[in-house]
């Protein structure tokens, strides 16, 4: 096990913070009871009020992070109307904190259909069944859906809906944080103006 001396040394040393964000990634992943690639997805609606919302990362690498959602919610809405998103990952178990903000995109179809095929069979259904983010009238009308949807493709491979597909957050910025003694956190940021820009660094206060 690492000290806590050794994992700020390689904090702040490391140049590249997407191989130093999978890292520590894989380190929740052994730490965590469980979903250590939960994040806060931060969006904003057309009047400027934030909206936040806890999701699961699908992949990570140097063009960006990806999750994946229905395209008619309020997520999909506002991401596609600014173009802009922030993450945020806490890890309880390892008392680090990181956070992301950057430029949004679609996934490309065919990433979008492979990851789809993926999913269980029930949230492939149920990607086609919810009307994220309107008012339902019952829960009962949901699983009705669900059940007349699982008759109509009985046999089949489950399409993937054109509602539905991903997002990658080509980060601008990405923060680490660790936890210290008496609120005294090291954080270090690492910032670029556009995503082909070498990154520059500095230390924040806490």
């Amino acid at each position: 096990m690492r000290s806590e001396e050794d994992v700020a040394t390689e904090t702040f040393e490391a140049s590249d913070p997407v191989a130093l964000f999978k890292s520590w990634l894989k380190e929740a992943e052994a730490t965590e009871p469980n979903d250590a690639n939960a994040m806060s997805v931060a969006t904003v609606d057309n009047s400027g009020l934030p909206n936040v919302r806890v999701l699961l990362l699908k992949d990570v690498d140097v063009d960006g992070f990806v999750f994946y959602t229905n395209l008619k919610s309020a997520k999909g809405t506002e991401l596609e109307a600014s173009h802009r998103g922030a993450l945020c990952f806490h890890w309880k178990s390892l008392r680090r904190q990181v956070r992301v903000r950057g430029d949004i995109e679609l996934v490309s179809n065919k990433e979008a259909d492979a990851y789809f095929a993926t999913r269980p069979r029930g949230s492939q259904l149920g990607a086609w069944a919810s009307h994220q983010s309107t008012e339902m009238e019952s829960r009962d009308s949901l699983i009705e859906a669900v059940m007349e949807l699982d008759k109509k493709y009985e046999g089949q491979d489950v399409p993937r809906p054109d509602h539905w597909s991903g997002f990658r957050l080509s980060p601008l910025s990405i923060e680490f944080w660790i936890n210290r003694e008496f609120r005294l956190h090291d954080r270090r940021m690492f910032q670029r103006k556009t995503p082909v820009d070498q990154w520059l660094t500095e230390r924040l206060y806490p």
